[in-house]
């Protein structure tokens, strides 16, 4: 345990330092978040106001509401992965030795727009099969289906940085991100803390630190700095979030290039080839 957590630590540090080259790679996350945002509201907000709340019911709603909730994971999925892959591809050319700006980013996205919407509409397929299965089956069956969904997150990790660097069709992209998976990790892979433990510590450490603040400030009776504290720490967790955000996608684009090349860039290699396997 102790060496996948220094394993994800190096990992952290190593992306942190892509980041630092080309801080505009927070630029991508951010809009991914406000879009996101912004999809969420204009979908959901007019069935609320409409009272078709129960639309969003597969068990009540039928087909209807199967069609409806695809199209939100579809757009959803679409938006996520348009900001991924320019942020990924941008993440390549920095470790390819250019200088990426966010205009290169968004113009390798606008070239991929055919393949994302594609995939998006294979992961909002295989997403609405996962929820369908779950709502449905028993505790077992929820096991099962957490296991499968695990394991369509390994096969298609490298599925973005695939798109980036490829011209294939979004079934290919899915194919060859799990072959690359496989023949790089192995089939029985098994993955260390890596960026999600390194952000869960981040948050906690936020948390902590702001509840530690609040605690002080409220002994003290100075209710009016508990209040300036609330957005402070609202603002702290969306600039964790970003942060995070990019990491991964740094490091999503180190681990393809290493899978593709055996060459990590900047990244220690043996860092990146323990990514899914304990130490």
């Amino acid at each position: 345990m102790a060496g996948s957590l220094s394993n994800s630590w190096n990992l952290v540090k190593a992306s942190a330092k892509v980041l630092s080259m080309d801080r505009e790679l927070l630029i991508f996350p951010l809009l991914s978040g406000i879009a996101s945002i912004l999809v969420m509201v204009s979908y959901f907000g007019p069935i609320g106001l409409l009272g078709g709340w129960e639309l969003l019911d597969t068990d009540s709603g039928g087909y209807l509401s199967t069609v409806i909730l695809f199209g939100f994971y579809l757009i959803q999925y679409f938006v996520v992965f348009f900001f991924n892959t320019a942020l990924v591809g941008a993440a390549l050319i920095r470790m390819d030795g250019g200088d990426p700006t966010i205009s290169d980013g968004m113009r390798i996205a606008v070239d991929k727009l055919p393949a994302i919407l594609g995939y998006a509409a294979i992961a909002a397929t295989v997403g609405m099969v996962l929820r369908m299965l779950a709502e449905r089956l028993g505790f077992v069956g929820r096991m099962v289906v957490s296991a499968l969904g695990i394991g369509w997150h390994l096969a298609t990790y490298l599925a973005v940085p695939v798109l980036v660097t490829r011209d294939v069709g979004p079934i290919d992209v899915v194919k060859e991100s799990a072959q690359m998976f496989r023949k790089t990790w192995g089939e029985q892979v098994v993955g260390n803390f890596g960026m999600g433990w390194a952000g869960f510590m981040m948050a906690i450490s936020w948390t902590l630190f702001m509840g530690l603040l609040f605690f002080v400030f409220g002994s003290l009776g100075m209710g009016f700095m508990v209040m300036a504290l609330i957005p402070v720490a609202l603002l702290g967790y969306v600039a964790l979030g970003l942060f995070i955000s990019a990491l991964k996608g740094i490091y999503t684009a180190a681990l393809f290039r290493y899978a593709s090349t055996g060459d990590a860039g900047i990244m220690d290699a043996r860092m990146v080839e323990n990514a899914f396997r304990q130490k």
